[in-house]
Parts: C-alpha cells; sequence; structure tokens
C-alpha cells in the first residue's frame, strides 16, 4: 500500500529501500547517476564495505574489477582532492560509462534487496534518456522487481524492459532538438555484447509509470511499446520535478507556476483503464491513505516523508536543519519554474548556504561536468552535440542556444550530489552546493518526531500510516 518514492540522487538509497521493503512496503531506490554515486563511494574508501560486497556478486567479475582498479582508493581521497569524474553521458555511450551505469544499477538493487524476501523497485527520469537501457540491464541483473518512471512520456520503456529480460538488443528514440522529419536518433544496448557472447534470461519486473494526468495514463496504456502494469498519479505537491500546469503559464505574485482545476487528475478515467494506481502528492496521512483507497487506488507513494528519515541519502546534517526548521515553523518550498535545465517546475527547499542561496548561487562559477541533464541538439551538419542551461552562459551560446533559456538554471547533477555528501570539491576549503528539494508536506514533519528527539526513522512513517488505519505491518 507504500510505495517509497524514488529521490533525488541516492536520496532513496540500498538502506532506505531495504528498510521500506522489510516492513512489507514497496522500498525504492533512485535511478538518477548511480554510475557517479558508486564511483565517488569508492573514491572515498568504501568505509562500510557495501559497495565492494555487491561487486563481488556481479556476473561479470572482469567488469566489476575494472570498475575497482578504476575508482578505489584505499583509505579514502584526501578531503581537498578533487573527485575523478565519470564521462559524460551521451546517445552512445562511452564503454566505460556502459559498465559503470551497469554495475552501479546492480549495486544499488542488490543491497536494497538483499537479506529478506520483500520488493524493491527503481525510479528513473525519462527527461535523463541516454544511460536509460544499460541502467535497467544492471538493475535487471540484480532482479529489480518494479521500475518506476516520470518526468516524460516513456512509451519505449515496457517493450524494453521485455526484450532486455530475452536477452535481445533494445533501442529507444532519444530527443534531439532540431531534429528534421522523419529523421530518428536511437539509443541502443545489446546485452548480448555486454555480456561476451550469450544473455541471461531475466526477471521482467513491472512497470509504474508516474503521470499528472488521466489523459497520459490513457495514452501510455494504450500506445505503449509494452505492457504498462500501473500508474503512480502524482500532484503537483510533490516534491522534485513537477508536471508543468496545463495551458499558458502563469506566475503567482511569488513567483511560482498557479496550477488550475485542468491540472486534478481524473481518478475516474484512470480508475476505467482496470489498472493498479497509486496516489502522490501529500499523501503522508493515515487518513489520505484511507482516502486514497476508497478512491480506488491501491496505495500511496510518499517521499517527503522518508527523504528525511534517518535511512535516507541526505547529508546528516542537512537533515537536522530542515527538522530544526521543521520544529521551528520557519520550512519553505519555492516550486521553481526555471531552476531545472528540463524545463519542468523544480521544488527547491528554502536553506542557507545552498544553491537555494540567492547569493552563493550568483557566486557559484557555472560548470557541466557531469551532464546527465544535457539536451541533444541537432547541429547543421547533421551530427548530435550536447548543451545545458546551467552550463557557463557562453557556452549554451556558441552552441546555438539562447540566452533566456540559461536565466536562473541551475546544476542540479552537482547540486543533488552536494545533498548527497558527495559534492566536487571547488578548492581547500568549498565543495559545490546542496540542492535540497522537497514536497509541500515538508511543513508537517514535525508530527513524525517524538517530543525530546530531533530525528525519527523510516518505521516511524510505516507505523505512522498504517496503524491508524488497523493494516498491519
Amino acid at each position: 500500500m507504500i510505495i517509497q518514492g524514488g529521490m533525488g540522487v541516492a536520496v532513496s538509497n540500498w538502506m532506505l529501500a531495504r528498510t521500506i521493503s522489510r516492513l512489507g512496503q514497496l522500498g525504492v531506490v533512485s535511478g538518477t547517476a548511480p554510475a557517479v554515486i558508486l564511483a565517488r563511494r569508492l573514491q572515498v574508501g568504501d568505509p562500510s564495505g557495501q559497495m565492494r560486497h555487491a561487486l563481488k556478486h556481479f556476473p561479470y567479475p572482469d567488469i566489476a574489477e575494472r570498475v575497482l582498479a578504476e575508482f578505489f582508493i584505499p583509505g579514502g581521497k584526501p578531503s581537498t582532492a578533487l573527485f575523478k569524474n565519470t564521462s559524460l553521458p551521451q546517445i552512445r555511450l562511452s564503454a566505460d560509462l556502459v559498465e559503470l551505469t551497469v554495475v552501479g544499477n546492480f549495486v544499488e538493487v542488490f543491497l536494497a534487496k538483499e537479506g529478506h524476501s520483500g520488493l524493491v523497485g527503481i525510479n528513473f527520469l525519462e527527461k535523463i534518456q541516454f544511460p536509460t537501457l544499460p541502467s535497467l540491464f544492471g538493475a535487471m541483473l540484480a532482479g529489480v522487481d518494479y521500475v518506476l518512471m516520470g518526468a516524460g512520456i516513456p512509451r519505449a520503456i515496457p517493450g524494453a524492459l521485455d526484450r532486455l529480460a530475452n536477452g535481445e538488443p533494445a533501442e529507444m528514440k532519444v530527443d534531439v532538438e532540431g531534429a528534421l522529419p522523419g529523421e530518428e536518433f536511437l539509443s541502443k544496448f545489446d546485452p548480448q555484447a555486454f555480456c561476451g557472447g550469450t544473455a541471461p534470461r531475466l526477471k521482467r519486473p513491472q512497470f509504474l509509470a508516474i503521470v499528472a494526468s488521466a489523459t497520459l495514463a490513457m495514452s501510455l496504456a494504450k500506445k505503449s511499446s509494452g505492457r504498462v502494469n500501473g500508474f503512480i498519479v502524482e500532484g503537483e505537491s510533490a516534491g522534485g520535478h513537477n508536471a508543468p500546469p496545463r495551458g499558458p503559464l502563469q506566475l503567482s505574485p511569488i513567483g511560482e507556476p498557479v496550477y488550475g482545476l485542468r491540472d486534478v487528475p481524473d481518478l475516474k478515467k484512470i480508475r476505467a483503464l482496470g489498472l493498479p494506481f497509486w496516489l502522490a502528492g501529500s499523501y503522508a496521512k493515515p487518513e489520505k491513505l484511507a482516502e486514497a483507497l476508497q478512491a480506488g487506488a491501491a496505495g500511496i507513494q510518499v517521499g517527503t516523508a522518508f527523504a528525511f528519515c534517518d535511512e535516507s541519502g541526505i547529508c546528516p546534517e542537512l537533515k537536522k536543519k530542515v527538522v530544526e526548521q521543521c520544529l521551528a515553523g520557519t520550512v519553505r518550498v519555492f516550486t521553481d519554474p526555471v531552476a531545472s535545465p528540463t524545463g519542468f517546475p523544480f521544488k527547491v527547499l528554502q536553506m542557507e548556504s545552498t544553491v537555494s542561496d540567492a547569493a552563493r548561487y550568483a557566486a557559484r562559477e557555472r560548470i557541466c561536468d557531469l551532464g546527465y541533464l544535457r539536451h541533444a541538439y541537432r547541429k547543421p551538419d547533421g551530427s548530435v552535440g550536447y548543451r545545458c542551461p546551467a552550463e557557463p552562459a557562453e557556452d549554451y551560446l556558441r552552441k546555438g542556444g539562447v540566452i533566456e533559456d540559461t536565466l536562473g538554471r541551475k546544476c542540479i547533477c552537482n547540486g543533488l550530489l552536494a545533498t548527497a555528501g558527495f559534492g566536487q570539491v571547488i578548492s581547500e576549503n568549498e565543495t559545490e552546493l546542496a540542492l535540497l528539494t522537497s514536497g509541500d508536506e515538508v511543513v508537517q514533519l514535525a508530527r513524525l518526531i517524538k517530543p525530546g528527539r530531533d530525528s525519527y526513522a523510516a518505521a516511524d512513517v510505516v507505523r505512522y500510516l498504517l496503524n491508524q488505519t488497523k493494516q498491519p505491518l
């Protein structure tokens, strides 16, 4: 009945997902840049040993050994030393990034599933297309049970899951700005080539599409490349990326997108599709769970309440500050219409000394050294180039972009890595700024914190949601 949201970069880490799954709900790991996370965990010395433990179980030891040789630093790198960056994603991934992507997704799912029989899912953003196919394969090698995907129209994913499960090559169309009519650009992945000749038959995970409207749900149910197994219906109060409002964009007096009645999903039409669905966006209350069940939903997806629990991947000091703000009643979230390079509205928790701090943001030197949210664009000669509205403006303009696209854009890649404690070193005394995203429900987290405490566990959230609806743990 409860799906734990797949949040941020390593916020929904394997520890959080494993905890939720052992409680009988659906634990979900983030599928956003696990290659980078694995590389940086190894570079800080893998102090828990869990990365190396999972790598020993990767079914292709030579690949695991190459990853270790490239990134593992016994005892960890000096705190002032830069992280070694991974190759930038593009339509045709470099061989080393293919391997790291498969292995990174395997490691996260393997650890989340280890030691229990519960279900585990992985969450991807449709807008991050270049590494999708090897990411799916890596998660499937570890036996992932569910794949969740939002922030776009993931019609190609169900069919890709079918082909990868059968050990067959998979491909998907990649969005390229400026592509000519009839021109297609494809991302491809061949399991047989990756596995050295013979690919294993794998379990095909259930696919849940994250949607914000009945129209999209109906389209995916009818026109996807394979079977969609259900939906997560997400409202605009959820954290991370939100679907843009329907119709012309209007902003509130403080600059947030204005949502109206047209943006309320028609649950009757979604229910008529006959597929299970879960409701998301400010549903982390027992009465809201009951309301969802009464509306015909199978349950709810909960993100924010889990994002700031003890087991999540957010830096402990950041979590502590958020909890302090919650208890003081000063926490605030801003739905930023331009922060994300994707063009989707993105919720940013307001906190000093993070990307939301206007002065600190303005002082940051723009850089694009991770590249997960870069856009592919067609060059005049027909080849493909890559640009990001959050990269240095002069670079973006040189690549044919327009200056308006760069205004207010924030480097979400670096910001989210910093939130999880893996921010790139800028100088001896400075690292990349964290970027905290959260749903509107963060203002109510205090209800989960017992008197005399300044934190709470994932199990506290599950008990809070289920006990009052008389559902057993």
